[in-house]
């Protein structure tokens, strides 16, 4: 279907919503590491959404599907019909191969929202420009005088060799009429991506 699975959950329990398999989906990268624009699927359904993972859901009910569709479409390319098509293959995949022992589940097939988890190295080659907000397992930039720091938020500058080098720089303000930008001087902060513990996009607005 042209798409990759961001990151999976299984949530189990006494709460209303009972036990929750819950996929995250993610149209897939292009073959230069790019994220590419959303194909225009006939009978597609498009909306104005806030750009989160609910915005963009669709549940089925094991065993016997019957997808109930939020409408909406996130930020980063994937559409409501991809939800529901997933869903449907999954939950009759998952059913027919017993993945889920222990009774009923709900499916819940989403798109990753504006704030996506980033893990894999494509991940990170693919948001290269973007915001990120990651914390280390280490702390980085130990030095006599520092403890170093595990929580970091800037762009992400690139990605090579397993590294990831992130400005960190304060967020520049438009300037004034009359004025000139304010240029960042920090130094980009270089981080083992075996050192990230976890990381996400920021939704930039």
């Amino acid at each position: 279907m042209g798409l990759e699975v961001v990151d999976v959950e299984f949530r189990g329990g006494a709460s209303k919503q009972g036990r929750l398999l819950r996929v995250y989906i993610d149209r897939a990268a292009g073959p230069d590491g790019s994220a590419p624009q959303s194909p225009q699927v006939p009978g597609a359904q498009e909306s104005d959404s806030d750009g989160s993972a609910a915005g963009n859901v669709a549940e089925t009910s094991s065993p016997t599907p019957s997808p109930e569709v939020m409408e909406g479409i996130s930020g980063i390319g994937v559409t409501l019909e991809d939800c529901a098509n997933v869903s449907r293959e999954m939950s009759t995949i998952l059913d027919v191969e017993e993945a889920v022992p222990g009774g009923e589940y709900v499916l819940e097939v989403s798109s990753p929202g504006l704030d996506r988890k980033l893990s894999k190295p494509s991940d990170f080659e693919r948001f290269v420009g973007s915001r990120v907000k990651l914390m280390t397992r280490e702390p980085v930039g130990v030095t006599e005088k520092s403890k170093g720091n595990r929580h970091f938020e800037g762009r992400l500058e690139r990605f090579a060799d397993g590294k990831l080098w992130l400005d960190v720089s304060p967020r520049r303000k438009k300037p004034k009429p009359g004025k000139q930008a304010e240029v960042g001087s920090a130094q980009p902060v270089e981080i083992e991506l075996r050192n990230v513990e976890r990381a996400n996009l920021v939704p930039e607005i």
